[in-house]
């Protein structure tokens, strides 16, 4: 999906959820994801921040939560360069009880650490199909999101119910 189809998702989630908007402005979970330059990444839309807040919104949160993997994962094999920038968020906001998709917000963190995962350079197939590690810093730069924000991660996996999602989620803090 192309930045002009994202920011058209955006449009129309907000002709949905007028009200999502202003929902969780000034959330502690969320201070500083206005000051990021959005619009900035490739292939980013600016309204990043909304949809973050708007997962505090009861009603919207659901149709948020979809619309921001939308722009945040550009397709099955790689996400959007803004992903590292979105991390300390969402892993504060997949931890707090206010937040209604939780735990489908939990799922995404899950499926950020695999499309985190390095690639390995001497498979000529998974680097055709994934692009080098070189290509996608974003790889990497998530990586070391999850390990400096250990302590959160930590604190998440003890609320989630499957061991593998735990387990996944603590390896990419290194935690194990």
């Amino acid at each position: 999906m192309d930045v002009a189809a994202k920011e058209a998702a955006i449009a129309r989630f907000l002709d949905e959820y007028p009200q999502a908007a202003d929902a969780g402005r000034g959330h502690s979970a969320l201070q500083g994801c206005e000051d990021i330059r959005w619009a900035e990444f490739p292939e980013c839309p600016a309204g990043i921040p909304m949809l973050l807040r708007a997962l505090l919104d009861q009603e919207a949160a659901p149709e948020a939560k979809r619309t921001l993997s939308n722009c945040l994962l550009n397709d099955i094999t790689s996400m959007n360069a803004a992903m590292p920038a979105a991390l300390p968020f969402l892993l504060r906001l997949a931890g707090d009880p206010q937040v209604s998709v939780r735990s489908e917000l939990q799922d995404l963190l899950v499926g950020v650490v695999g499309y985190s995962r390095p690639v390995n350079a001497d498979n000529e197939a998974m680097v055709r199909w994934f692009g080098s590690d070189s290509e996608h810093p974003e790889r990497e730069q998530c990586r070391a999101v999850f390990a400096e924000h250990a302590s959160v991660v930590q604190a998440l996996t003890e609320e989630l119910a499957n061991p593998d999602n735990r387990a996944t989620l603590r390896q990419a803090a290194g935690l194990l």
